[in-house]
């Protein structure tokens, strides 16, 4: 994370969320900034759901880190130490023969962009649960396949399960879970005024859910895997929520007043 003086570009801090990174966890998600209570006073933080399955809050002026904790299944660290670095667990880099870790690489988020509702104080985030057989072995490539080096086998017996989750932004304490079974989400979450939270699910549902509860509340089928993330806009005064499903645009205007 680093950040920049406008002006000039110089830069002001900088803070690393994996240090020597064997397991292709770049810090690739969305940041968010929030002025809350922390610790007896009002501050600026920056808060981030990171893709190695730790949550961190820093102070957005400074660097500095305040608070962080797992969010989501992870075995290669004991915890984070009060400077914000991980306590790697020996024996957790990548070996010939595969070491069993978690998460795997696309992380336990990734690049779908989170939401937080001031209303609730809730912060939003598309997670992802699963592991996989780390292995620095070069690997043969294979005509017309990507190509890593060497890479990851996915446990396809755990599988790769997804939850849009809800969590205190002060503490990282998980309030409340709303699992998705068939396939994880990789869209970004939309929190709205009126206490919904819209969501995208691998088998083409878009579903919203009570903010403040996590309740489902509605659901549409789109009939294609949905890979894009919810939005919404207004147009003379009608408010739309919209999403991409395949090929085509779903649009829908919700109930007036």
């Amino acid at each position: 994370m680093l950040a920049l003086d406008p002006k000039t570009g110089k830069r002001k801090w900088y803070f690393q969320f994996t240090p020597h990174d064997t397991h292709d966890w770049d810090a690739n998600e969305t940041p968010m900034l929030v002025d809350l209570p922390f610790r007896g006073g009002v501050r600026k933080l920056l808060i981030q759901a990171n893709r190695n399955a730790f949550y961190y809050v820093l102070d957005r002026e400074t660097g500095q880190f305040l608070h962080g904790k797992a969010f989501a299944h992870q075995t290669w660290a004991t915890g984070l130490d009060d400077q914000g670095h991980p306590i790697v667990k020996p024996g957790t880099d990548p070996t010939p023969d595969g070491v069993y870790i978690c998460p795997d690489a696309q992380g336990a988020t990734n690049f779908a962009a989170p939401s937080f509702d001031p209303r609730t104080g809730l912060f939003f985030v598309s997670v992802r649960e699963a592991c996989a057989v780390y292995s620095s072995r070069t690997r043969e490539p294979v005509p017309g396949a990507g190509y890593t080096g060497t890479g990851q086998r996915l446990d396809e017996v755990v599988g790769a399960h997804g939850a849009v989750r809800a969590l205190d932004p002060v503490s990282g304490d998980t309030r409340w879970n709303f699992p998705i079974q068939e396939g994880s989400s990789a869209t970004g979450v939309l929190a709205t005024s009126g206490g919904l939270v819209f969501a995208a699910v691998a088998d083409g549902n878009l579903i919203a859910l009570e903010a403040a509860s996590g309740k489902l509340l509605w659901h549409y089928q789109t009939g294609e895997h949905i890979k894009s993330s919810p939005m919404s806009f207004a147009v003379d005064g009608t408010q739309y929520v919209a999403v991409s499903s395949g090929s085509v645009l779903f649009a829908f205007a919700l109930p007036q007043p």
